[in-house]
């Protein structure tokens, strides 16, 4: 269970949240939808550990924000953290080392399945590839809560479908939740369980996709349109 509980993050002039509570089953798809600059990066770095919110909290599993839950986290964060001058080996060597129970096996079948060249330098890579080795990243270790921001931003469209397939054909039922952001709604409805819209910082409309479909009688793309509007 993922919870935030009256989350409020202020910036210089103004406020990121205001007052969101939600909560996430284990086993679940969450699409976390909004315009830019509506809340969905702030509660995404709070709830990976790295942003702390002004006020109230946020806990994974009924633990608090923090280290522990640091472990059993994956964060894809919109732009990505990897270093140019390094061979997609040794990024991968090199996040290895930051995480407990990380599989080189898995790794290796990801990094087939995303078409990726282990001998190739970050720094050479398309952002469509870099998109890709991101979610190599996130899956290659075991998670309990995998937050992805933005992760088809600017991506060109065979290597948004190949992060979609690498994504949710890795997606443990049961033993996992994820949280996407997207601007692509329409991509990524067919995956989503529950549905968060954020608007300038609050939670204006949330619930099961399905039901929430059919109450308003279109798709969550018509929704979205609404919502920001």
């Amino acid at each position: 269970m993922i919870e935030v509980r009256d989350l409020w993050k202020r910036y210089p002039g103004i406020w990121g949240l205001q007052d969101v509570s939600l909560q996430f089953g284990l086993g679940r798809v969450v699409g976390v939808l909004g315009e830019n600059g509506s809340g969905k990066s702030s509660m995404f770095r709070i709830l990976a550990g790295v942003s702390r919110p002004t006020r109230g909290e946020a806990t994974v599993d009924g633990e608090r924000v923090g280290v522990k839950t640091k472990g059993v986290t994956s964060y894809l964060p919109e732009v990505d953290p990897f270093y140019t001058w390094m061979t997609i080996e040794r990024q991968l060597t090199f996040l290895s080392s930051f995480y407990d129970g990380w599989d080189d096996a898995k790794a290796g079948d990801l990094l087939d399945l995303m078409k990726l060249d282990r001998a190739q330098k970050v720094g050479d890579l398309s952002r469509g590839q870099r998109g890709r080795l991101k979610v190599v990243a996130a899956f290659a270790r075991p998670s309990r809560l995998v937050i992805m921001d933005e992760p088809l931003s600017g991506i060109d469209p065979p290597s948004r479908k190949r992060i979609l397939e690498g994504v949710f054909g890795e997606f443990r039922f049961e033993e996992q939740t994820i949280l996407i952001s997207t601007h692509i709604v329409s991509e990524v409805e067919a995956y989503i369980d529950d549905v968060v819209f954020l608007r300038k910082g609050e939670a204006v409309l949330q619930g099961n996709a399905d039901e929430l479909r059919e109450e308003k009688q279109g798709s969550l793309s018509d929704i979205f349109e609404e919502v920001v509007q």
